[in-house]
């Protein structure tokens, strides 16, 4: 921490934002790899600007540069909606830019999505002049290599994670150094429903398996109904609490996968002080670039892949709408479409959606004869393998579209069987 090109590179964030220029693009890491001082600088001198442009997946924190009085100074990008940006979203004054997460690199890479700068949160330097950007290597690792200016808010609370989640100080333009306790995510609650749920998919996962398990309520019901289960592995883009209970009662050890066999393998973390703390030189754990954790290709290496994503709507011919109410958009497209495509190429591999069978009380049924109009589409037809209510499975790859309407039927709540078999018969 003593080398003179750290010192000399080291400034107060308010002036590491003189570094931004009018007309800019800045990259932002994924949720908790957010810099919450830098962020805050910005916000606090965005009207000294003029066209600047934040792009970030699923922000956690507000601030004040989410004002639709000073888009023009300062505006945001959604990669990922949040609660932070949704509002925003449904009223038209944050912009989206569609994308599976494992082509964002790609995006990067080819100038599509434009970069000249990169905010980023990352752990203290090593011995080396290494910095590790563990907590969301995700995009930001592309953003790395083309970005013209790297500006690092350094934290000691940032583990340093190992695997392909480094940047060295020779490429750093400013350091920022603050101590903000790391954000942390609890679980959301989970209710017999997500039990229910949970118990069906359990019954779908064998032994040995390899898992990608997403976020929310369901998914966190799921992954305690796997704490029986032996020697699983963990390949996913998002490393959270859940998957951490599984690793401390030891139903995950790896020992079985036969790609990369003995490490687990994830692109961002969002949880909890514990889970940050796990990631910190761990040997057993690998944070890669999404590119290679969500690219199906890759990801479909693993032998016994089970994805596990939650949705909230299904029509009768299997497609997913799990990111929008209509066409108001709610969260994004990250990747779902990549692991239910990797697992449907993995070796005795599943993908499995799950959600449960309605909303709003019980008064609409989430299985529908088709999408509401609007929805935008997270996976189609030809992708989707297994879909779990708390009523059931229901297999769908391989089968017709009669039989894929009678089977999810079959798993819909009772009071809409009757009408969802009454729109089958008009599908003939």
């Amino acid at each position: 921490m003593n080398s003179a090109p750290y010192q000399h590179k080291r400034m107060p964030a308010e002036e590491a934002i003189g570094l931004v220029h009018d007309g800019e693009a800045i990259i932002v890491p994924t949720g908790v790899g957010e810099p919450p001082r830098l962020l805050a600088a910005l916000a606090d001198r965005r009207r000294s600007f003029q066209g600047v442009t934040v792009l970030q997946l699923l922000p956690l924190r507000h601030f004040d540069y989410f004002d639709p009085a000073t888009l023009h100074h300062v505006r945001h990008v959604s990669l990922f909606f949040s609660g932070t940006t949704r509002g925003g979203g449904q009223a038209g004054w944050i912009d989206y830019i569609p994308s599976s997460f494992s082509e964002l690199p790609r995006l990067i890479g080819d100038d599509l999505i434009h970069v000249d700068t990169v905010f980023c949160l990352a752990s203290p330097m090593d011995e080396r002049g290494y910095f590790s950007i563990g907590l969301a290597t995700d995009y930001t690792h592309a953003a790395l290599r083309v970005a013209r200016k790297i500006v690092l808010e350094v934290n000691p609370h940032v583990p340093y994670a190992l695997g392909n989640c480094h940047v060295h100080l020779s490429q750093v333009t400013a350091l920022v150094e603050d101590d903000t306790p790391l954000m942390e995510m609890p679980e959301p609650p989970q209710d017999a429903v997500c039990d229910l749920i949970g118990q069906h998919v359990a019954g779908l996962v064998p032994d040995g398996a390899t898992l990608q398990i997403g976020y929310g309520s369901t998914p966190s019901a799921v992954a305690r109904h796997l704490a029986d289960k032996q020697d699983l592995g963990i390949h996913t883009e998002m490393v959270g609490d859940s998957l951490l209970r599984l690793i401390e009662c030891g139903a995950v050890t790896n020992r079985r996968k036969n790609f990369m066999p003995g490490k687990m393998v994830g692109s961002f973390a969002l949880g909890s002080r514990a889970l940050y703390r796990y990631l910190d030189r761990n040997p057993l754990f690998e944070m890669h670039p999404v590119d290679f954790t969500n690219d199906p290709c890759i990801a479909g290496q693993n032998d016994n892949l089970v994805a596990i994503n939650a949705s909230m709507q299904v029509d009768l011919l299997g497609q997913c709408g799990s990111e929008s109410h209509g066409s108001l958009p709610y969260s994004g497209t990250g990747g779902q479409l990549d692991f239910a495509r990797a697992a449907n190429r993995s070796r005795g591999g599943k993908n499995i959606i799950i959600l449960p069978s309605t909303a709003r009380d019980g008064s609409i049924s989430r299985i529908a004869p088709l999408l509401t109009q609007g929805t935008h589409v997270s996976i189609g037809k030809n992708d989707v393998g297994y879909v779990v209510t708390e009523y059931g499975v229901a297999h769908l790859r391989g089968k017709s579209m009669r039989q894929r309407a009678a089977a999810l039927a079959d798993i819909a709540h009772p009071d809409f069987r009757q009408e969802l078999r009454a729109a089958m018969q008009r599908m003939d």
